[in-house]
């Protein structure tokens, strides 16, 4: 097999540090590096560090004679498989946006021929400026591909989004990309799914929830991004691992997860696939609740927040194409209509999740797929080919909205 190689552009931040280990990672997948340390960049980590890791020589300079007379840029730029910007600034995001190129590292984003991957990092303030975003959408529609960034901690002493993905994640991107696990019919489009259970606290020690496990969302999140798009899953409580290439972001409570998905807007598409708990205990106390003094045998409910009817009628900011889930065990398609009517989403995939099927939690799905234009059942088939064949279907129809 072909070795493939990628030119690691490495911005200024602090996530700096972290490039170094996705080279070894690379390394280690039989994936070969070279890098562009920005001068930026080089006040985080040494081009000694990064070289020493590559293999291979570090460049720093546009205008160094010896590689400039041999076009160094032009040659760097194109004789990689793909180019990774890990940290993408704000900076490394806004000069490929705007044609700008007045440094190596973007003067070889503007001559390369190549797929560009980037793992944006910096302040969520920033991640969320319009001028940002806006740069990231004209990458995007200019074919670029993303990989986060997550939700966290940030070195600014911040929380939110904006923190880098994890080596192992832009990674696990990398050879997605490689092993052609992508048909680029979604490049350039950002979509949100939301998976799994969400746990509502009843004290310290006790929740309510339910069975899902969150395996067709997370399915679902695979699929979509193989196919060449960014993904953002918004996860609760799951014993499932990221898939490669999405950022995910793990919540517990409805309305962590409500917030979530609003802050990762803008998105072309949601598919609301989680489970989320319809009610929440009206108080959570913050000591175990004895059920010796009868505090148990009554909880007074309050409703959460409905995400699905939420996005669905957002005024600002609607994706294109609204997918919801409708998990029934009775009168499955009529529930599951009048349930896309009262939310306004456009798509409902409605499930029989009633007590012998299997369903909640197993690894097969038999499903309809409910809209306007009518329905379509799919027999019954894994998980996983439900989110193949419901990705290839979103697919078709935001191309179709975009033409």
């Amino acid at each position: 097999m072909t070795t493939k190689s990628v030119l690691l552009i490495i911005g200024g931040g602090i996530a700096a540090y972290k490039s170094l280990e996705l080279i070894r990672d690379l390394s280690k997948r039989g994936i070969r590096s070279k890098a562009i340390l920005t001068s930026a960049g080089a006040e985080f980590i040494t081009p000694l560090s990064v070289g020493s890791l590559t293999g291979a020589k570090c460049y720093t300079a546009l205008f160094n004679l010896t590689d400039e007379a041999e076009m160094g840029h032009i040659e760097l730029s194109r004789s990689a498989d793909l180019l990774v910007v890990a940290p993408a600034t704000a900076d490394l995001l806004a000069k490929p946006a705007l044609g700008v190129a007045n440094d190596l590292a973007s003067t070889a984003l503007l001559a390369t021929d190549k797929p560009v991957l980037y793992a944006p990092a910096m302040n969520v303030r920033m991640w969320q400026h319009p001028a940002v975003q806006r740069n990231v959408a004209t990458l995007k529609d200019d074919g670029a591909l993303f990989v986060g960034p997550g939700e966290g901690d940030m070195a600014c002493g911040e929380f939110g989004f904006g923190r880098m993905a994890e080596p192992s994640d832009i990674a696990d991107a990398v050879e997605a990309h490689f092993a052609g696990r992508s048909d680029g019919r979604l490049n350039g489009r950002h979509i949100v799914v939301t998976a799994g259970p969400t746990h509502e606290p009843i004290d310290p020690v006790r929740y309510l929830a339910n069975r899902s496990s969150g395996k067709q969302g997370y399915a679902i999140a695979a699929s979509l991004a193989r196919m060449g798009a960014q993904v953002t899953l918004i996860s609760g409580p799951t014993e499932l691992p990221s898939p490669a290439g999405v950022a995910t972001v793990r919540i517990q409570t409805a309305r962590e997860m409500m917030d979530a998905t609003m802050k990762a807007l803008p998105a072309d598409a949601a598919v609301c696939c989680a489970a989320v708990a319809d009610y929440r205990p009206e108080i959570e106390t913050e000591h175990k609740i004895k059920k010796e003094r009868g505090g148990l045998s009554s909880i007074a409910l309050e409703e959460n927040p409905d995400i699905l009817n939420a996005l669905s009628k957002l005024d600002v900011g609607r994706p294109k194409l609204v997918v919801g889930f409708a998990a029934e065990t009775d009168d499955i398609l009529c529930n599951a209509n009048a349930k896309r009517k009262r939310k306004g989403c456009d798509w409902i995939v409605a499930n029989d999740v009633s007590t012998g099927t299997g369903t909640m939690g197993g690894d097969n799905n038999t499903v309809t797929i409910l809209s306007e234009a009518g329905e379509e059942s799919w027999e019954n088939m894994p998980k996983t080919q439900v989110a193949g064949r419901l990705a290839s279907y979103i697919a078709d129809e935001l191309n179709k909205r975009s033409c």
